[in-house]
Formats: structure tokens, C-alpha cells, sequence
């Protein structure tokens, strides 16, 4: 269960934080970042995360691989990255197979359909294709909005005390606005189940609006508390930066935030993502909203994307890493 750290009396108004790090139940066996592989399994999944510098991101990842492996024991279960983390996709791959999977799903570990999701996983699933052809390697899709994500951060809202309370969601910002607009769904879903009255959406980076931007938009509504939740699965960089952010808008405006941390490592996160397994082995197809993505159908200045190889174009560095190579 997360924690509550209550506010420090005084006379400036404080933040309220729920850390989501710990875990009761999950061993720390496989942090190390070698990913212990049970004899004699056939099967095999490998998730695939973001990466992040930030140790306590990849310990959260491989704890909520713990999890997943603990709900799919009958599968080889190993987490590799795109960016940033070690050890990269495409090696875990190489070695899910070497290990004697016969078969491999491959899931984006990540909550929206950017162009990580769309490009460079399918391009792992597609690179270990023609490595080795003689394995079933089936795509997955991204965890998307969905009711059990929505209900988990609800939660996590209200278990720190800010149910009722205006909203601010932050997101992971992308160069798809298809992916952004997904968040903008997610932050309204999760108001809605907190009761919220109103609720504004902020981006790390990349996109507009950033948090700055959005925390300018509440002092100037006058709001004088504020609930916080992210739309992220695990702590990081971003999380941190955008947490200094609101604890500078603290400082200077009064107003009381109440911090409910983001998803986190969680037994309902492991079952969807279990969930996301079975649907790939069944032949469902991944969760996309294709009506309004860039690579489908030209958008206004993303026209180069439709039709674009996958893997190709979006991110130079997730090239690299998933082929092994070090920065």
C-alpha cells in the first residue's frame, strides 16, 4: 500500500506525497539486470520499456516484471529497453530464444501509442524476425486508457486525500498527437472517477502544454488546492523534474498540492499486462486508435510518417540501443 507524508505545518502551503516505490511481496533477485529464466519454457514474453537514467525507473520496471512473471508462470518472462536502460530489446530477444522459447511476445511496456509503440518496438519484433525465422514472434499492443489504469490512479487520488479536488494530470509528452490526445482521455477518465471538478493536463516535454505552463494556468484560476497524478508507470526524471516544478509553484503561489504519485509497480498493472499477452497469442489486435494516427494519414506537418518503415525516423538512440550499442 502506499504512504501518505503529510503536510509540514507553517505558514506556506505544502505538498502532499504517495510514493508508489514500494512493493510489498516482490523479490529484488532480478534487478541486477539479468532477469533469471525458469528450464525448460517454451513460451517466452518480453517487455519492452522506454528506459530511463534513473535507477529507481528501472528497478520499478523490473519489479513489475516480477509481477507479471508471477501471474504467467508458465512463461519466460525478461524486460528489455529502448533507450537509456540496460540491457536493450533486441539482446533480451536473442536471449528468450537462445534459452529455448519457441515462441515470443513482444508488448510495449508503456501507456500510450507514441511512436515508440507504433515504430521502433514493432521494428524488435521485425529485426528478430530475420534473425531468427524459425521462431513465432507475435506483436503485442501498448496498455492503453483503459478501466483497470483509470481505476488504479482514481485510487491512488483518493487514498491521498484528494478526492473532490481540482486535477492535474501530468503525461509523458510525444511528437505524435494522437498519443497526446490519449493522455488528454486519460486525465478526464481519472477526474471523472475522483469526482474532481475540473481538470487541466500538463507534458514533461516535447508537447504542449508543460507543467510550468499548466501551473500558470491554475494560479491564475485561483485555486488554492490542487490534487496531482501521473500518468506514468514508474517514478524517473521526468516524474522528479516535474515534481520540482510543482514544488517552485508551492513557493511562490500558497496553494496546497496534494501529490498522488503515479501507477506504479501493481498486481492490476501485471494482470493487464497479462491480459495484453493473452490477447496477442489469440491474434486481437493491438490497442491503436488508427482513424487519427499520423502514420496512417497525413496530419499537418507529420506528413513524412504515413506509410514509413517501422523503426525508421522516430528515435536515432532507440536504434542504436536495441542493436546493443552504448552511449
Amino acid at each position: 500500500m502506499p504512504y501518505v507524508i503529510p503536510p509540514v505545518d507553517g505558514e506556506t502551503a505544502t505538498v502532499r506525497r504517495v510514493s508508489t516505490v514500494s512493493v510489498p511481496g516482490v523479490s529484488g533477485a532480478s534487478r541486477a539486470g539479468r532477469r533469471p529464466l525458469p528450464a525448460g519454457m517454451t513460451e517466452g514474453l518480453l517487455l519492452v520499456g522506454h528506459g530511463s537514467r534513473s535507477p529507481v525507473s528501472e528497478a520499478e520496471m523490473q519489479s513489475l516484471g516480477d509481477l507479471v512473471a508471477a501471474a504467467l508462470p508458465d512463461v519466460a518472462v525478461d524486460i528489455g529497453f529502448l533507450e537509456m536502460s540496460d540491457p536493450p530489446a533486441g539482446p533480451v530477444l536473442d536471449r528468450l530464444v537462445a534459452h529455448g522459447c519457441r515462441r515470443v511476445v513482444v508488448l510495449p511496456l508503456m501507456l500510450l501509442a507514441a511512436g515508440h509503440g507504433k515504430s521502433d518496438v514493432p521494428a524488435v519484433v521485425l529485426e528478430g524476425r530475420q534473425r531468427h525465422p524459425r521462431v513465432d514472434l507475435v506483436f503485442g499492443g501498448p496498455l492503453g486508457v483503459v478501466r483497470e489504469l483509470v481505476g488504479l490512479l482514481g485510487d491512488r487520488v483518493d487514498e491521498a486525500g484528494a478526492h473532490g479536488l481540482p486535477l492535474l494530470v501530468v503525461a509523458r509528452g510525444t511528437s505524435d498527437p494522437d498519443a497526446n490526445a490519449e493522455a488528454h482521455r486519460a486525465a478526464r477518465l481519472v477526474a471523472e472517477w475522483t469526482g474532481a471538478p475540473s481538470v487541466h493536463v500538463a507534458f514533461t516535454g516535447v508537447t504542449w502544454p508543460l507543467v510550468p505552463e499548466t501551473l500558470d494556468v491554475v494560479r491564475q484560476l485561483g485555486l488554492s488546492r490542487l490534487g496531482l497524478a501521473f500518468w506514468f508507470l514508474c517514478n524517473g526524471r521526468l516524474v522528479e523534474r516535474a515534481r520540482a516544478d510543482v514544488a517552485a509553484f508551492v513557493a511562490r503561489t500558497g496553494t496546497e498540492v496534494v501529490d498522488a504519485g503515479y501507477l506504479g509497480p501493481d498486481p492490476r498493472v501485471a494482470a493487464l499486462v497479462a491480459e495484453r499477452y493473452r490477447e496477442a497469442l489469440d491474434g486481437a489486435a493491438p490497442v491503436y486508435s488508427c482513424d487519427t494516427c499520423a502514420y496512417r494519414a497525413p496530419f499537418p506537418g507529420l506528413e513524412e510518417r504515413v506509410g514509413q518503415a517501422r523503426g525508421v525516423g522516430h528515435s536515432h538512440l532507440a536504434v542504436e540501443h536495441r542493436h546493443g550499442h552504448h552511449h
